[in-house]
């Protein structure tokens, strides 16, 4: 049985759709921005990938804030 995701996991799936959509991208768009397969970004948004650092550096470049704002839970 998987064990459920982290609540840094899910901190930040949530944080990756909320600027994604806020941006107007697609999960398709963000990948390539990102350099990433767009499955792969389905998957972050899930909470289903244990994210790289170079990951998140790399996804946080293509949505224009830290890599600490996609750590950061939000209310």
């Amino acid at each position: 049985m998987k064990a459920p995701p982290s609540q840094l996991r899910r901190i930040v799936a949530d944080n990756v759709r909320r600027l994604r959509v806020a941006l107007t991208l697609s999960q398709e768009g963000l990948a390539a921005e990102a350099g990433l397969h767009r499955t792969y970004v389905g998957a972050i948004e899930r909470a289903e990938r244990n994210l790289s650092l170079d990951n998140i550096e790399r996804l946080a470049q293509a949505l224009k804030v830290t890599p600490a704002e996609l750590l950061t839970e939000t209310h």
